[in-house]
């Protein structure tokens, strides 16, 4: 270069095609991760789902037993007229979709608290097309409240009437989405005779056994079934009141 001559200025820089380029590849990569988060977060949502559904299908299988394992032998002073006079019968309803009786487990308590009037009941769903099995859990505080759900002996076959189970606000939704959900209940029988089990209950003596049996609306491999189960009745407690010696111990 000749004495007296300038370095021409240097033009570095970015071009606005360049620019452009790197905008689109930035906000690429950035749509690329946030469908990647949604995709990882809806799996992440379903595994949860699964894991709540199965874990309730455990917890109300848990309940079952441990409510039935806490049946206590009680009984009620049935009224068949407001003037009549009371009758003094064991306490237990047994039918396909309904069943009462006194527990020494509730959900409000668990095993630490008063004994509990239940009253399970098969409902259909709000759409109609499923049923849920709902419970109540009422306040034993003896005979008479007992006596106040049953409306004497029955005119047409053997056993005793009950008021229907009223639902509320109140009620506990054990299960729901049900294809069906029904109560059966095993009969003694003189030896050597195994048993058979009766979908109603109408004998003046509890059973040996009670089987509730659930089935999902809905069939899908990848959660737990409801499985049916079959509940020994093995009278443990007793509510511990003055007139338990007339209480019936012969299980």
């Amino acid at each position: 270069m000749r004495p007296g001559v300038s370095r021409p200025a240097s033009r570095a820089g970015v071009t606005l095609l360049e620019l452009l380029i790197a905008v689109s590849l930035v906000s690429l990569l950035s749509v690329g991760i946030l469908v990647a988060l949604r995709v990882g977060l809806n799996a992440m949502e379903k595994a949860n789902n699964r894991l709540l559904d199965n874990r309730r299908v455990f917890g109300v299988q848990r309940i079952l037993e441990q409510q039935v394992a806490g049946l206590m032998p009680v009984v009620a002073d049935c009224r068949s007229g407001p003037e009549a006079p009371p009758a003094r019968v064991l306490f237990f309803q047994g039918a396909p979709a309904t069943m009462r009786f006194v527990s020494s487990f509730s959900l409000e308590e668990a095993a630490r608290g008063y004994p509990r009037i239940l009253e399970y009941q098969v409902l259909p769903a709000e759409d109609m097309s499923a049923v849920r099995l709902v419970v109540n859990e009422l306040l034993y505080w003896g005979p008479a409240s007992t006596g106040a759900l049953c409306l004497g002996p029955s005119p047409e076959r053997p056993g005793i009437l009950f008021r229907p189970v009223e639902v509320g606000p109140q009620s506990f939704v054990l299960a729901d989405r049900l294809a069906f959900c029904r109560f059966s209940y095993l009969e003694r029988l003189p030896p050597p005779a195994p048993g058979r089990w009766v979908p109603a209950w109408t004998r003046q003596d509890l059973p040996a056994a009670i089987r509730i049996e659930m089935a999902r609306k809905e069939d899908d491999p990848s959660r737990l079934p409801l499985l049916t189960a079959t509940l020994a009745v093995r009278v443990t407690k007793l509510p511990g009141l003055p007139y338990a010696d007339d209480l019936y111990l012969g299980q």
